[in-house]
Protein backbone atom coordinates (compact mmCIF):
# COMPACT_ATOMS: atom_id res chain seq x y z
CA UNK A 1 0.00 0.00 0.00
CA UNK A 2 0.83 3.46 -0.50
CA UNK A 3 1.00 6.65 1.60
CA UNK A 4 -0.68 9.78 0.85
CA UNK A 5 0.39 12.90 2.07
CA UNK A 6 0.71 16.39 1.79
CA UNK A 7 3.87 18.24 1.72
CA UNK A 8 4.41 21.82 1.20
CA UNK A 9 6.67 23.33 -1.54
CA UNK A 10 8.47 26.54 -1.94
CA UNK A 11 10.22 28.42 -4.61
CA UNK A 12 12.39 30.66 -2.77
CA UNK A 13 13.54 34.18 -3.79
CA UNK A 14 16.07 33.17 -5.77
CA UNK A 15 14.87 30.26 -7.59
CA UNK A 16 11.38 33.58 -8.52
CA UNK A 17 14.25 35.87 -9.00
CA UNK A 18 15.84 33.45 -11.50
CA UNK A 19 12.56 32.57 -13.37
CA UNK A 20 12.92 28.84 -12.25
CA UNK A 21 9.02 28.64 -11.14
CA UNK A 22 7.83 27.21 -14.18
CA UNK A 23 10.80 24.73 -14.47
CA UNK A 24 10.16 23.73 -10.66
CA UNK A 25 6.27 23.25 -10.67
CA UNK A 26 7.04 21.21 -14.17
CA UNK A 27 9.18 18.59 -12.73
CA UNK A 28 6.47 17.72 -9.63
CA UNK A 29 3.82 17.71 -12.72
CA UNK A 30 5.98 15.32 -14.22
CA UNK A 31 6.62 13.46 -11.43
CA UNK A 32 2.39 13.07 -11.06
CA UNK A 33 2.48 15.11 -8.08
CA UNK A 34 -1.26 16.74 -7.22
CA UNK A 35 -0.58 20.96 -7.27
CA UNK A 36 -4.08 21.50 -4.73
CA UNK A 37 -2.43 25.28 -3.45
CA UNK A 38 -0.03 27.97 -4.98
CA UNK A 39 0.40 31.99 -4.11
CA UNK A 40 3.41 34.17 -5.02
CA UNK A 41 3.65 36.36 -1.52
CA UNK A 42 6.11 38.21 0.41
CA UNK A 43 6.78 36.57 3.70
CA UNK A 44 5.80 38.61 6.64
CA UNK A 45 8.31 38.90 9.68
CA UNK A 46 5.74 36.64 11.55
CA UNK A 47 5.41 33.52 8.94
CA UNK A 48 8.91 33.75 8.39
CA UNK A 49 9.88 33.22 12.77
CA UNK A 50 7.37 30.31 11.92
CA UNK A 51 9.10 28.85 9.07
CA UNK A 52 12.45 28.69 10.57
CA UNK A 53 11.22 28.40 14.49
CA UNK A 54 13.75 25.27 15.00
CA UNK A 55 16.39 27.41 14.21
CA UNK A 56 15.80 30.22 16.41
CA UNK A 57 18.51 30.80 18.47
CA UNK A 58 21.11 29.84 15.95
CA UNK A 59 24.25 31.98 15.06
CA UNK A 60 22.65 31.75 10.79
CA UNK A 61 18.56 32.44 12.31
CA UNK A 62 18.56 36.04 11.55
CA UNK A 63 20.33 35.44 7.79
CA UNK A 64 17.93 32.75 7.32
CA UNK A 65 14.79 35.35 7.78
CA UNK A 66 16.32 38.07 6.13
CA UNK A 67 16.52 35.87 2.92
CA UNK A 68 12.89 34.37 2.86
CA UNK A 69 12.41 38.23 3.31
CA UNK A 70 14.79 39.35 0.38
CA UNK A 71 11.65 38.56 -2.25
CA UNK A 72 8.82 36.97 -2.76
CA UNK A 73 8.45 33.15 -3.07
CA UNK A 74 6.11 30.45 -4.23
CA UNK A 75 4.08 28.77 -1.84
CA UNK A 76 2.60 25.54 -3.03
CA UNK A 77 0.82 22.44 -1.62
CA UNK A 78 1.46 18.98 -3.56
CA UNK A 79 -0.41 16.14 -2.84
CA UNK A 80 0.45 12.37 -3.16
CA UNK A 81 1.96 8.81 -2.79
CA UNK A 82 5.20 8.73 -0.26
CA UNK A 83 5.17 13.02 -1.87
CA UNK A 84 7.44 14.19 1.20
CA UNK A 85 10.25 11.69 -0.16
CA UNK A 86 9.31 11.77 -3.57
CA UNK A 87 9.81 15.60 -3.44
CA UNK A 88 12.84 15.44 -1.52
CA UNK A 89 14.55 13.18 -3.75
CA UNK A 90 13.28 15.45 -7.06
CA UNK A 91 14.91 18.43 -5.25
CA UNK A 92 17.94 16.77 -4.05
CA UNK A 93 20.95 17.89 -1.20
CA UNK A 94 20.49 21.15 0.76
CA UNK A 95 24.22 21.79 -0.67
CA UNK A 96 23.95 21.52 -4.67
CA UNK A 97 27.63 20.01 -5.31
CA UNK A 98 25.99 16.71 -2.88
CA UNK A 99 23.33 16.64 -4.83
CA UNK A 100 22.44 14.26 -7.45
CA UNK A 101 22.70 15.09 -11.28
CA UNK A 102 19.16 15.55 -12.09
CA UNK A 103 17.82 16.96 -9.59
CA UNK A 104 16.77 20.39 -8.86
CA UNK A 105 18.78 21.54 -6.97
CA UNK A 106 21.85 19.77 -8.58
CA UNK A 107 20.72 21.21 -12.37
CA UNK A 108 19.71 24.81 -10.94
CA UNK A 109 21.11 25.82 -7.41
CA UNK A 110 24.22 27.68 -7.15
CA UNK A 111 25.26 27.70 -3.54
CA UNK A 112 23.76 25.90 -0.59
CA UNK A 113 22.63 29.20 0.84
CA UNK A 114 20.91 30.09 -2.46
CA UNK A 115 19.27 26.56 -3.31
CA UNK A 116 16.25 27.91 -5.05
CA UNK A 117 13.60 25.64 -3.22
CA UNK A 118 12.47 24.31 0.19
CA UNK A 119 10.70 21.15 0.62
CA UNK A 120 9.17 19.91 3.78
CA UNK A 121 11.12 16.85 5.70
CA UNK A 122 8.19 15.16 7.43
CA UNK A 123 4.43 15.05 7.64
CA UNK A 124 5.00 16.71 11.03
CA UNK A 125 6.93 19.90 9.17
CA UNK A 126 4.41 19.78 5.88
CA UNK A 127 1.15 20.17 7.92
CA UNK A 128 2.64 22.98 10.32
CA UNK A 129 4.62 24.34 6.91
CA UNK A 130 1.27 24.32 4.98
CA UNK A 131 -0.68 26.34 8.07
CA UNK A 132 1.91 29.05 7.91
CA UNK A 133 0.79 29.74 4.56
CA UNK A 134 -2.39 28.36 3.47
CA UNK A 135 -5.82 28.58 4.92
CA UNK A 136 -7.65 25.02 4.58
CA UNK A 137 -10.50 26.82 2.27
CA UNK A 138 -7.33 27.67 -0.28
CA UNK A 139 -6.77 23.84 -0.96
CA UNK A 140 -8.19 22.42 -3.88
CA UNK A 141 -8.22 18.79 -3.24
CA UNK A 142 -11.49 18.02 -4.99
CA UNK A 143 -10.28 16.70 -8.38
CA UNK A 144 -7.93 13.62 -9.20
CA UNK A 145 -5.18 13.56 -11.15
CA UNK A 146 -3.99 11.34 -13.53
CA UNK A 147 -1.25 9.19 -11.21
CA UNK A 148 -3.83 9.22 -8.20
CA UNK A 149 -6.08 7.30 -11.07
CA UNK A 150 -3.33 4.66 -11.79
CA UNK A 151 -1.89 4.19 -7.97
CA UNK A 152 -5.54 3.72 -6.87
CA UNK A 153 -6.34 0.73 -9.83
CA UNK A 154 -2.22 -0.47 -8.53
CA UNK A 155 -3.36 -0.85 -5.00
CA UNK A 156 -6.85 -2.66 -5.88
CA UNK A 157 -4.96 -5.33 -7.59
Amino acid sequence: MHSEQRTFIAVKPDGVRRGLVGEIISRFEKKGFKLIAIKMLDVSQEQAEAHYAEHKGKPFFPRLIEYIQSGPIVAMVWKGYDVIAGARQLMGSTNPLDAQVGTIRADLALVKEYNVVHGSDCVESAEREINIYFKPEELCDEYENMAETVIEQLDEE
